[in-house]
């Protein structure tokens, strides 16, 4: 088990001598005596994800965020600030794997905010991340049958009365399938959808349990 660091990027942008925008930035950062070379790409690779979404922060999304304080300031509305926050969970770290997803979430004003989510799992014997088809070695059917399990699942869910889904499910579960959507947890694979992927906003970030 490794021992990972909670590292932040935090900032309030002022704009008229009003904060606009304001941005809390959490990254995982390992701290290990053995592999430190692999160490040090997973610690790069998040460092580097976390300065892109700071940049992003201070570049456009503030000049965003300006032009809507100058809209809302000349028509007498409410001044909203824009809201950035990514906060990552560890879900698996046992030997030499770690696994983890991120959810970025960025309010850009009106209703509510969206959330992004990416994922990591990583083998640190070989200090590279491993594809969703390596657990389903010797398998080209492995997306199609992963697939057929999460439509089976949200049958199942529609006919217990939990009907969330958006009713082209079936189309869109392939449709929008995408194989770095995955994250390893007590020993399953977690297959996740972004929001209104599969269903409306309000049924968030959907996961299912894939039996390998």
């Amino acid at each position: 088990m490794f021992v990972i660091k909670k590292k932040t990027l935090k900032e309030e942008l002022k704009y008229d001598g009003n904060i606009i925008l304001k941005y809390t930035i959490e990254y995982p950062q390992i701290i290990e005596e053995k592999w430190i070379s692999e160490i040090e790409k997973f610690n790069r690779y998040n460092y580097q994800k976390a300065k892109m979404l700071e940049k992003l922060s201070k570049g456009k999304l503030f000049e965003e965020a300006k032009e809507l304080y100058e809209y809302n300031k000349k028509n007498g509305y409410p001044i909203m600030i824009y809201e950035i926050y990514s906060s990552f969970e560890v879900t698996y770290n046992s030997e030499f794997i770690v696994s983890l997803y991120i959810d970025d979430y960025i309010y850009r004003g009106g209703a509510h905010g969206n959330t992004k989510r990416s994922s990591q799992t990583w083998d640190f014997r070989t200090g590279c991340m491993i594809p969703l088809e390596n657990f389903f070695k010797n398998d080209r059917n492995y997306v199609s049958k992963i697939v057929t399990q999460i439509n089976n699942f949200i049958e199942k869910d529609i006919a217990s009365g939990n009907d969330i889904y958006f009713e082209n499910y079936c189309q869109l579960t392939i449709a929008t399938f995408d194989v770095d959507n995955y994250f390893l947890q007590d020993g399953n694979i977690i297959i996740y959808y972004q929001q209104y992927d599969i269903a409306p906003y309000s049924s968030g970030i959907l996961t299912f349990t894939i039996k390998c």
